[in-house]
């Protein structure tokens, strides 16, 4: 299950998509009112996903948050990395993170490992897949 944490990551970076390439950067309080996230816990947000590259930031009075690539480069896999780490339900299918389960008898016929592996390939290739370009686009032909 996609986590808050996430969720509040992918409304403000799909609200940054939306602002004009090569703008101004937008203050953390206009994203925090229009992707209805609370600002502290936006701060802390925008920061892990800086961290990651996918944005860039500048401070003062003309400061705020802008996107680090284009829209049409940056996943919704990326995003949700950035803020949960890897995508796979199940650490032993893990591609960044791999670490053997504890309790598993032999991962090479563990029918849930074989499973998991699926599901993790799936995902990813769907969130990998969808840019965020993809995804405002499909937002506006929902609309």
């Amino acid at each position: 299950m996609l986590t808050q944490r996430s969720r509040y990551a992918l409304r403000a970076m799909l609200y940054l998509a939306e602002a004009p390439a090569g703008g101004p950067p937008i203050a953390m309080n206009r994203i925090a009112e229009a992707a209805n996230v609370p600002r502290k816990f936006l701060e802390l947000i925008l920061g892990e996903l800086r961290e990651g590259g996918l944005l860039h930031s500048r401070r003062g009075k003309a400061g705020g948050y802008s996107l680090a690539r284009p829209v049409h480069l940056i996943s919704l896999g990326e995003i949700i990395r950035a803020i949960e780490g890897p995508l796979a339900l199940v650490p032993c299918v893990s591609r960044t993170a791999y670490k053997r389960c504890t309790d598993c008898r032999d991962e090479a016929t563990c029918a849930i490992r074989h499973a998991m592996a699926r599901v993790r390939d799936e995902t990813a290739r769907i969130l990998d897949g969808t840019s965020l370009a993809d995804a405002v686009a499909e937002d506006l032909v929902a609309a």
